[in-house]
């Protein structure tokens, strides 16, 4: 008989849920101050998504390397509000619209800077933050 999954925490829940609607929230409000033009490069996107794999790149090594952080932290930061802050979803549409609209190569253009440039973000951000916290202490 296959084992049954541990039931989910209700303050866990809260937490993601919670932090997921802020970073929505901001999400939303980014596209509405910086909006995608149609058949052009999306900008705003790519840069939310960059920004958001660099905070979670700073996030995970704080929460798993520096500091003992609450059990709440990390659901409701990372999986919360970057979860809800970034979006592959729009992302996802957007390549989809680019190729609609005949900009296949912007549409290409846009499918590898995404994901090159979100990698390099976690990376730098994780570098930079061990740096970071081996010269305060120093």
């Amino acid at each position: 008989m296959a084992s049954r999954p541990p039931a989910l925490d209700p303050a866990v829940l809260a937490a993601i849920s919670v932090g997921g609607g802020l970073g929505a929230t901001a999400r939303f409000g980014v596209g509405h101050w910086w909006p995608v033009q149609p058949g052009r490069f999306p900008w705003s996107t790519l840069t939310v998504n960059v920004l958001g794999c660099f905070a979670i790149g700073v996030l995970m090594v704080v929460v798993t390397e520096l500091w003992e952080a609450p059990k709440l932290v990390r659901p409701f930061l990372g999986i919360g509000v970057l979860g809800g802050f970034t979006t592959f979803s729009t992302y996802s549409l957007e390549i989809r619209r680019l190729i609609g609209t005949g900009a296949t190569g912007t549409a290409l253009a846009y499918l590898g800077l995404s994901v090159l440039a979100a990698l390099g973000a976690v990376a730098v951000a994780m570098i930079a933050t061990r740096w970071v916290a081996r010269w305060g202490s120093t």
